[in-house]
């Protein structure tokens, strides 16, 4: 099926960011074959969409996100991240997964998305309390079912809670150390064997629109021997490989006390530091760990909302960007960013970085933002033919409504995508040659059906909050001993205004 797009302002952000004040774009099955100013061949019997009036662009890619905290939006309290996953997951365990509710959960993030103008998301999907074929599969079926392009890894850590942070294991009583040993944990072998069922299973479905990633969530989570296998799987299959990195001066101090140096220096020296890694977050770097991160040919997830909530500090944007790694901006969780609203990230990134360094010539420009909010997810994905507008690439493209507030008057593109849109700006969404969204509408999934089986769930879902609430409350007090004895350990810089 063909469709022609007509008459729209076309920004392609394509290596040479063109635009066309008036241009139309030619669809044939899932990728575009043309984009021009004048007359454009074999347009004959293409469903037209009249675009007079409205921007064309490529569709937004989310670069990091936790599916399964979708359901926690505006649940939890202030919280520094490790204090802030007691709440979340419960370190003791919790209840069998319902995959049903793992594809409602997914779903719910997919239609906020997919309506925003989010065309493909990086899903670092964890599982509670360990991830199932059923749990997996529930979570594809969610993306497939909704259209949307989805890159997804499992995120499962394999060691006990008390040995992945600094000082903690100390700091715990005997007794709390014996229930986190007797928490349920996959093995090595259970995780390879269910990677390779799931990149048997879902890599390339839906006609390449599914595909699979790996993820470790981070290298102190995980024995260093699934760590190796989850290395070799990404490689051999040339797949993304997911690891948080940094996030927090906790992190940083962990690195120094049980290995001497940083992550990022660890996970070089192990050799699993390569080009198909996404290091998320990556606050809490120096100067040798950007070195190290540019020279292996990596992407950084930036996650400035998320960072600003749970108070990890400010990324080295400038830093980063000028050694040449390409950064990708993430919503991350609903729970940590309570939206999946990939615009308002963009403009947090856009502004943050200023009260990090007073030189304005260093800020982030609005073309460098639109390029992490598209080219730089595309890269983190391992996705090429995503990100910008051109002849071959994937038919993933937006209309935004040039009639919207955000727009009135229209001074400039960049700016205003940057500085005024939000979500209600997006008038249609295509993933893949397939209007899947339109006038704030989804078209592939009931919303009513799906949001009221949501909230005819949340009894249960609240009780199950309530006990892991219960279960953090006793253990708060040690980590945030524990989390107060990092902070005052020295680490050489600092990411925080005014320290």
């Amino acid at each position: 099926m063909k469709t022609f797009i007509r008459n729209a302002h076309v920004l392609t952000l394509d290596a040479q960011d063109r635009e066309y004040p008036r241009a139309d774009i030619l669809v044939d099955g899932t990728t575009i074959v043309a984009i021009g100013e004048g007359p454009l061949a074999d347009a004959d019997g293409a469903k037209i969409v009249e675009a007079a009036g409205q921007l064309a662009m490529p569709g937004l890619i989310n670069g990091h996100f936790h599916s399964q905290a979708s359901l926690l939006a505006g649940a939890l309290q202030n919280r520094p991240l490790e204090l802030f996953m007691l709440f979340e997951v419960p370190p003791h365990g919790m209840a069998e997964s319902d995959p049903r509710l793992t594809y409602l959960t997914t779903m719910l993030g997919a239609i906020e998305m997919l309506k925003c103008g989010v065309t493909a998301v990086h899903d670092d999907a964890f599982h509670n309390p360990f991830p199932t074929q059923d749990s997996c599969s529930a979570l594809m079926r969610a993306y497939a079912d909704a259209g949307m392009r989805a890159t997804v890894a499992i995120n499962h850590q394999n060691l006990v809670e008390y040995v992945k942070y600094p000082f903690l294991e100390e700091i715990l009583p005997a007794g709390i150390r014996a229930e986190m040993d007797r928490a349920p944990r996959a093995t090595t072998q259970d995780m390879a064997d269910l990677y390779r069922w799931f990149h048997t299973t879902w890599h390339g479905a839906e006609n390449g629109r599914l595909q699979v990633a790996v993820s470790n969530s981070a290298p102190q989570r995980v024995s260093e021997d699934y760590f190796a296998f989850l290395s070799d799987f990404s490689r051999r299959h040339d797949l993304p490989f997911n690891i948080h990195m940094l996030e927090t001066r906790t992190q940083r101090v962990l690195g120094q006390t049980r290995w001497g140096k940083s992550l990022i220096r660890h996970v070089h020296d192990l050799g699993f530091l390569d080009e198909r890694v996404m290091a998320i977050h990556a606050i809490w770097v120096d100067d040798a760990d950007i070195a190290l991160m540019a020279d292996a040919g990596c992407v950084v997830a930036h996650n400035p909302i998320c960072n600003l909530k749970l108070g990890s500090g400010i990324m080295p944007f400038r830093k980063i960007r000028d050694a040449g790694i390409p950064i990708a901006l993430g919503s991350d969780e609903r729970a940590a960013d309570d939206t999946a609203d990939m615009w308002a990230v963009a403009k947090m990134a856009s502004l943050v970085h200023r009260v990090a360094d007073q030189e304005y010539l260093r800020w982030p420009q609005p073309a460098e933002i639109l390029d992490c909010l598209t080219r730089g997810g595309a890269r983190g994905m391992r996705e090429p033919s995503i990100g910008s507008l051109a002849a071959g690439q994937q038919a993933d493209i937006i209309l935004v409504d040039l009639d919207h507030l955000a727009f009135t008057p229209f001074n400039n593109a960049r700016n205003q995508l940057i500085y005024c849109a939000n979500g209600s700006a997006v008038a249609m969404t295509m993933v893949a040659g397939r209007v899947v969204a339109e006038g704030g509408k989804l078209l592939t999934v009931d919303e009513a059906a799906i949001k009221a089986e949501i909230r005819e769930r949340m009894p249960a879902v609240r009780r199950e909050r309530a006990a892991t609430a219960a279960a953090a409350a006793r253990l708060e007090g040690y980590y945030r001993a524990m989390y107060q004895r990092a902070a005052s350990t020295q680490v050489g810089f600092s990411r925080w205004i005014g320290t």
